[in-house]
């Protein structure tokens, strides 16, 4: 799963596209100011970064210039309000690969995403963002319809969520914190077991009646959807 960072302080526009580029495959770490997304890209790495210029503590091109002194084949997409040309000017000359002024389509930004990882040569998801397979489980993500051997299985709207978002990230352990956030929108409260109680929920019409188990725990870390 290809690794993109976003680093942009509008707390609306950042969920927004971190959202839709989840819904399309991609796994996502963002950061709200300047000061976490120098760090990030300091120190992990990422198939691509999606920055803006006006942020808190550090400003988009300081951290376009750790990224290039770190990685110079790292694709680097400015999003940002300032459509001067020299701002653009000044974002290509410190190494930035594209330049996309808001208000936005985010199938723009998606379709550029997508440009820029296949000429890295990075395996890029499917287009279709509809539909996830794992073994025999199919997600109609148009329709919220889960089936599993062919047979529709019912799940209420949190039940769904929760499945989507581990099958969006097939393999990957999904923490509580995450889970929390993303599910019911809340911080992580260690002292409810309101996402065990839903997993159990979940393994009960998924995995029940089936030899082979698609969900699974990490002891301390999380769960996860595999065929293993």
């Amino acid at each position: 799963m290809q690794r993109i960072l976003i680093v942009e302080d509008e707390v609306k526009v950042a969920n927004a596209v971190r959202m839709g580029l989840e819904e399309n495959g991609f796994e996502v770490e963002l950061a709200y100011d300047g000061r976490v997304g120098k760090s990030l890209a300091a120190t992990q790495d990422y198939d691509l970064v999606i920055l803006d210029l006006n942020l808190p503590y550090n400003n988009g091109y300081e951290i376009c210039e750790v990224i290039r002194r770190r990685n110079a084949r790292v694709p680097v997409i400015m999003l940002t309000a300032l459509g001067g040309m020299d701002d653009k000017m000044q974002a290509f000359e410190l190494g930035a690969d594209d330049y996309l002024v808001k208000p936005f389509d985010f199938r723009e930004l998606l379709a550029r995403i997508r440009v820029f990882l296949k000429r890295a040569g990075a395996e890029v998801p499917s287009t279709n963002r509809y539909k996830i397979t794992i073994a025999d489980l199919e997600i109609d993500r148009e329709r919220k319809e889960v089936l599993r051997g062919g047979k529709k299985i019912p799940l209420t709207a949190k039940e769904y969520q929760l499945l989507e978002l581990l099958a969006l990230h097939k393999g990957k352990v999904i923490s509580k914190t995450t889970i929390a956030e993303k599910v019911w929108n809340i911080d992580f409260d260690t002292g409810t077991n309101v996402i065990e109680v839903y997993m159990n929920f979940l393994r009960k019409k998924i995995d029940k009646d089936f030899d082979q188990k698609l969900l699974h725990t990490k002891t301390g870390m999380g769960y996860y959807l595999s065929e293993e």
